[in-house]
């Protein structure tokens, strides 16, 4: 089998025009008054794309019927954020936006209802200007952001006085957008990038580890986390998630050890990590990931690392052995990353059909007592996950919970402390493993719990 395996990648290199490498790469709202959070959970609805239950919530009066906007709406992600977003909050009115107006108008065409289609090109200012007025706050769901030169609907929300979150998976593009820092501040317009599920959702988790463990014990100091990421497949989220994930092999890892800024090589470093129910034991590798800097640098944690992995087991080897065998010249090139996926795009979407689309995320926290910590995220397809946590973070900036300026999830500007817990609640919905700040025998061995946190 891995030679056979190993034919094809040959064949797939050579047919791409790569030459082998010969050495392993190196180890606002400005109209509105913001209003406190202010959710009410009272209803149920039904996602139309799954059978998942979800609380529809009840927006504060002024921001109930707001036109948001979703860029990338036709792709899966943003699809899925569109539909999330109608089913918890109906009075919304939800515009998709996207390059190709046949597939826009179709998907618009069946949701019915709320929705309407708006062509935008992204790198056209004049488009995004246009498709931005009369919006109150945009979604940027269009990925891949790895190789993105420009915060283009960033800059064009903060010029527009528009609210704004972005999906963004890029440490190198997620610290541009902080530089429109002052812009966003002068425009008086609430940002947050890295929304969404991950790193979005994952920081969120990490965050309320941290302040879980300092409110137990302030001389206790949490000393390490750990991000651990499994995806079957895909996780049928497209080819644009597999782009960002291939364009990742050709960054070199950063994480941070004992306060220490180390860099490692992409795809190494491999773990066991035992994503629990419905999920396992499963490998996972380095990855340079935005969460690591920002849990470094905002959550005081001297040792920060993430790492991901999927199944079968082919898709590790492919990954482990591209970052070996191929230039790091071309893992950094966006298009001839992008030839690769279509190369093998046939084969993923047929084995996405077989291993499903699960996706499951781990933190794992420990304080300087050994004592530790972990949360465990679990759910059956990837891109309604992403869907209802990106949709989670919109809504947390219509209910005001976020200031103005560009921020991080975990920064408590980005997201009041007191809107964390709803936020957690509404994302979490539709998982099938959903834990918080939980010892880790106590999830791994399956204890039964008899009442007042006692687990035997």
């Amino acid at each position: 089998m891995s030679e056979l395996l190993s034919l094809l990648f040959s064949y797939c290199v050579h047919s791409l025009g790569a030459e082998p490498n010969s050495m392993a790469p190196a180890s606002v709202l400005s109209n509105l008054k913001w209003l406190p959070l202010n959710s009410k959970i009272n209803i149920k609805s039904q996602l139309q794309t799954s059978n998942i239950d979800v609380d529809t919530v009840q927006l504060p009066e002024k921001t109930r019927n707001s036109r948001v906007l979703i860029v990338g709406g036709t792709g899966r992600v943003g699809g899925s954020t569109a539909i999330a977003l109608s089913n918890l909050c109906p009075d919304l009115r939800i515009v998709v936006a996207g390059r190709n107006r046949e597939k826009g108008e179709a998907m618009v065409a069946k949701l019915g209802g709320n929705f309407g289609f708006s062509q935008v090109d992204m790198n056209d200012e004049n488009s995004l200007r246009n498709a931005l007025q009369e919006v109150d706050l945009v979604v940027h769901a269009a990925g891949p952001f790895q190789k993105e030169e420009k915060c283009s609907v960033l800059e064009a929300a903060i010029n527009t006085k528009t609210a704004y979150v972005d999906i963004c998976d890029d440490t190198k593009y997620a610290w541009r957008a902080k530089s429109f820092m002052r812009r966003a501040l002068g425009a008086n317009v609430p940002a947050i990038t890295t929304g969404g599920l991950c790193p979005g959702l994952s920081t969120i988790m990490a965050a309320e580890l941290v302040r879980a463990a300092l409110r137990e014990s302030d001389q206790d100091k949490p000393e390490s986390l750990r991000f651990s990421y499994y995806i079957s497949g895909t996780g049928g989220a497209g080819p644009a998630v597999l782009l960002g994930s291939l364009l990742l092999l050709g960054e070199e890892v950063i994480a941070y050890s004992e306060g220490e800024k180390v860099k490692l090589e992409p795809y190494s470093g491999k773990l066991n990590v035992d994503f629990e129910k419905g999920i396992g034991k499963r490998d996972v590798y380095l990855m340079n990931l935005p969460e690591v800097r920002c849990a470094y640098e905002n959550l005081g944690v001297p040792t920060v690392s993430a790492r991901f992995g999927s199944a079968p087991f082919f898709w590790n080897w492919g990954m482990e052995n591209l970052t070996k065998v191929l230039p790091l010249e071309f893992l950094r090139d966006r298009s001839k990353v992008g030839r690769l996926v279509e190369l093998f795009g046939p084969l993923i979407e047929a084995v996405d059909g077989i291993v499903g689309e699960h996706i499951s995320m781990r933190v794992d926290l420990e304080c300087a007592s050994d004592r530790s910590r972990v949360a465990i995220f679990s759910h059956r397809k990837l891109s309604t996950a992403a869907g209802i946590a990106t949709a989670a973070f919109a809504l947390a900036i219509l209910e005001g919970s976020t200031e103005p300026g560009v921020w991080f999830p975990d920064e408590v500007q980005g997201l009041a402390i007191e809107a964390r817990e709803v936020l957690l609640k509404r994302a979490s919905q539709g998982t099938f493993n959903f834990v918080m700040n939980r010892s880790p025998w106590t999830i791994e061995t399956n204890p039964k719990e008899h009442g007042l946190g006692i687990y035997v």
